[in-house]
């Protein structure tokens, strides 16, 4: 319908009249004369819905400037509002009248004129108690209160729902097509809603609409709350919303992923299962096989790593997510994204090599594949190419996603006859990437050391917690940061994987973990082990047991 169209002068006066002469409906000549005309006053209502939808709202308010008067008027008369078609009439049109962008004080006021009518029109609460009138009403059709607003708001939201899904259709049909400002004005009448079930449908027609508009068309507040509300469990919304959401709304996205961060890294987990259990619920791995969303989420994982200086928390949360997104990328049967999407800038031959599972290859093939994926990152890491720290950095933070590789590699060096140089450089590159003033090099020499006097000791099956501690004042400096981690690495596996080790795991890991700061970490290195001797059932269950017995001590602790 054109912009000139316009409504009946007589009878727009006459309601308007109408209304003034009703006030509040508080005398019962009054109450009596509403009854009478709300037939006819929701047909008039309807016609103007029908007209200010199609409009502009500076338009229609400056064709109509006595429109706000009438509606304004008619929300705080409580026959008028106790019937549900004519409240949600009502509501339609002043979210017509709400303007998305407003340009000057006087719109701002309206816009917040129109926001205090919606409330009061949402509000039960207010209702039930301040409008005693109202409740006679309710119960004189026979709801009980609750029942009634239940199905006001299923009245209101199955139309808007119905309108939006089938604009997503109209094509080039400009007549149908649901202005901006109207799905904003929408998107805002949802706000005090959000929480309630009956409320779900259009929220997830919300956030999946899109109207050709070249910026968002819904307000941010909207966007926020239902970010807020889904991550505090409040709502339920499926996938695909969640992804648009995301998608649509940087900050949201970016407070979903310290959200869980936050989540994971103050809660103390037995098990890597409760770990992956978390995050799959976020649906953030999900949502990453989008290229877009899995680049921010990385990033944000990034500045967390050097933030909290690596923490094995930390560093073990990354490593999960990583697994989950590739089940996630696997699973997606839409539309998949080759996997070079999310890793653009790497070297393709290392990625692919990583990307493997331990699972797909035999465990007698792992050593060899460890020492492939060894070679290929010395050859980078020394490439004359590779000069910045953020180029290493890159290098290094993809290698660490995928740490089940490089603790295998740890078991490895103790398990199996392999050659070690390759596995143990690997892991210095792990501890200590850069190499400046030959750090990786002093790492790799006091690693060897370590290595080799624990070689000696693991046939023994009977040891002492004297013995471990000389194999590590076998070197001179472990007092290095890098070297402490690459050790402690190795000393936990040497008391899960040889004989005499088993008999001093609990005196020897209480010993370091009372001595240091490191009973976060010897956890977590735990915690991995558990999952994946779980997992590969290749171990005794004296392992076993011996895992559950450190894990339930060190967890009390830390």
């Amino acid at each position: 319908m054109a912009q000139g169209t316009t409504m009946p002068k007589l009878n727009f006066e006459y309601w308007l009249d109408k209304a003034i002469e009703w006030g509040q409906a508080t005398t019962l000549e009054s109450q009596k004369d509403v009854c009478l005309h709300l037939p006819q006053l929701q047909k008039f209502l309807h016609q103007i819905y029908e007209i200010l939808k199609r409009m502009d709202s500076i338009v229609a308010i400056q064709q109509f400037p006595l429109i706000g008067q009438l509606l304004g008027r008619l929300c705080w008369n409580p026959f008028v509002i106790g019937n549900d078609e004519s409240q949600k009439t009502l509501m339609w049109c002043l979210c017509c009248l709400y303007s998305s962008e407003p340009q000057n004080p006087v719109e701002l006021k309206a816009n917040s004129w129109i926001r205090s009518l919606l409330c009061h029109l949402l509000s039960s609460s207010k209702w039930e108690s301040n409008e005693a009138e109202t409740s006679t009403f309710i119960s004189t059709l026979g709801y009980t209160s609750a029942d009634y607003y239940c199905h006001l708001v299923k009245n209101m939201v199955f139309p808007l729902v119905t309108e939006l899904r089938g604009n997503q259709f109209n094509g080039l049909n400009i007549q149908g097509r649901v202005s901006a400002s109207r799905v904003n004005a929408v998107s805002l009448f949802c706000l005090p809603l959000i929480t309630l079930p009956d409320l779900t449908p259009l929220l997830e027609t919300l956030l999946l609409y899109h109207g050709g508009a070249s910026k968002e068309i819904l307000s941010s507040e909207f966007l926020e709350a239902v970010n807020e509300a889904f991550l505090k469990k409040k709502i339920s919304l499926p996938p695909s919303a969640a992804f648009s959401l995301w998608l649509r709304h940087l900050p949201s996205l970016e407070k979903a992923t310290l959200y869980l961060l936050d989540q994971l890294v103050t809660i103390q987990f037995n098990s890597l299962e409760e770990v992956a259990c978390v995050i799959k619920d976020s649906l953030l791995p999900q949502a990453a096989s989008h290229p877009a969303i899995f680049r921010i989420v990385n990033e944000i994982f990034k500045n967390a790593l050097l933030e909290t200086d690596g923490t094995p928390e930390v560093m073990t949360i990354i490593q999960v997510f990583t697994q989950l997104f590739l089940q996630a990328h696997q699973n997606e049967n839409k539309r998949k994204f080759p996997l070079k999407a999310y890793f653009p800038y790497h070297h393709q031959p290392l990625l692919t090599a990583l990307l493997r599972r331990p699972f797909e290859l035999r465990t007698t093939h792992w050593s060899q594949h460890l020492k492939h994926i060894s070679d290929m990152l010395k050859a980078l890491v020394e490439d004359t190419n590779i000069s910045s720290l953020a180029d290493l950095f890159e290098i290094w933070f993809l290698v660490a996603r995928f740490g089940e590789w490089l603790d295998i590699a740890a078991e490895q060096l103790l398990k199996a006859a392999v050659e070690p140089d390759a596995l143990l450089w690997l892991l210095a590159f792990y501890y200590c990437p850069q190499n400046e003033n030959q750090q990786r090099t002093q790492t790799m020499v006091e690693a060897q050391a370590v290595y080799n006097h624990l070689m000696m000791l693991f046939s023994c099956t009977v040891l002492s917690v004297k013995d471990l501690e000389a194999a590590v004042h076998s070197i001179t400096d472990i007092e290095q940061r890098c070297n402490q981690h690459l050790i402690t690495h190795l000393l936990t596996n040497f008391l899960l994987f040889s004989s005499g080790g088993h008999m001093i795991a609990q005196e020897f890991i209480y010993h370091i973990t009372e001595t240091t700061d490191r009973s976060k970490e010897v956890c977590s290195l735990l915690i991995r082990s558990a999952y994946r001797i779980k997992h590969n059932g290749e171990e005794n269950q004296r392992t076993v047991k011996l895992l559950n017995e450190l894990l339930q001590k060190l967890t009390s602790k830390v």
